[in-house]
């Protein structure tokens, strides 16, 4: 397999991780409980979802054609927490996210050293997806954290349990051998 698709496929996979962590983060919330901010100064996790959505929406549509800031996104609006069902915030979380997956998957060997803007900056594609995967995991540290304190004693892990690590490093060397 090329080197590049290897890349492309390595960034997919981070940002389907991404995705899947902050996915099972909120599933263990009922709905009124993504709308709770810490305080004044803090985003609930609907807000961050929204505007994690619109961040790849505008960045990831017509990716390879025009600056990854559309004239038509109001940034400022995606911090209003105005998703009355959890249906409505998961219908704009997976527009977002869908933008991005279609914009990843046509690409080609070649274009990992294209140059695209984004706020009229030149980036080549590697680089602008470095910089929207590190956005994206900002946020969802974010949702997780949140998460976890709003779930209180019925948080349950994402990731290796305190405590289990080794147990964890044992079942890996066990299923990939040495």
């Amino acid at each position: 397999m090329p080197t590049t698709r290897l890349v492309l496929d390595a960034f997919t996979h981070r940002f389907q991780d991404q995705k899947q962590m902050a996915e099972k983060a909120i599933a263990q919330l009922p709905t009124n409980q993504l709308h709770i901010p810490l305080d004044e100064n803090t985003n609930a996790i609907a807000v961050i979802m929204k505007h994690m959505a619109g961040n790849l929406r505008s960045r990831f549509t017509d990716f390879l054609t025009t600056d990854g800031e559309k004239p038509d996104r109001n940034r400022d609006a995606e911090f209003l927490d105005t998703h009355p069902t959890r249906e409505a915030l998961l219908q704009d979380w997976n527009t977002g996210w869908s933008a991005l997956f279609s914009a990843l998957a046509p690409l080609t060997d070649t274009d990992l050293a294209r140059t695209i803007t984004i706020r009229n900056q030149p980036h080549t594609i590697a680089d602008a997806l470095a910089r929207a995967l590190a956005h994206q995991s900002y946020h969802v540290g974010q949702i997780i954290q949140l998460a976890r304190y709003v779930a209180k004693e019925n948080w349950q892990t994402l990731t290796i349990p305190k405590g289990a690590s080794t147990q964890f490093n044992q079942s890996m060397q066990q299923k990939y051998g040495k």
